[in-house]
């Protein structure tokens, strides 16, 4: 047995890295957007590409914005 692996269920699913997915992603404005509002992370990384990084200005625009479904 891997002495490395720990030893809970779904714990050798584990990225090699050591991290753990998170939603959104790497970016923290993607993630940032994400787990402050509605948005999916593709809706949050595609409204960035648009309107920039002022973190205030997208959430106002978030919040006018419905979640897919």
């Amino acid at each position: 047995m891997n002495s490395k692996i720990p030893h809970r269920p779904g714990a050798a699913d584990a990225p090699p890295s050591g991290k753990l997915p998170t939603k959104g992603g790497d970016d923290p404005d993607v993630r940032f957007l994400a787990e402050n509002t509605d948005l999916s992370p593709m809706q949050a990384s595609e409204l960035i590409r648009e309107h920039g990084h002022d973190r205030d200005k997208l959430l106002r625009i978030a919040r006018t914005m419905k979640a897919e479904g």
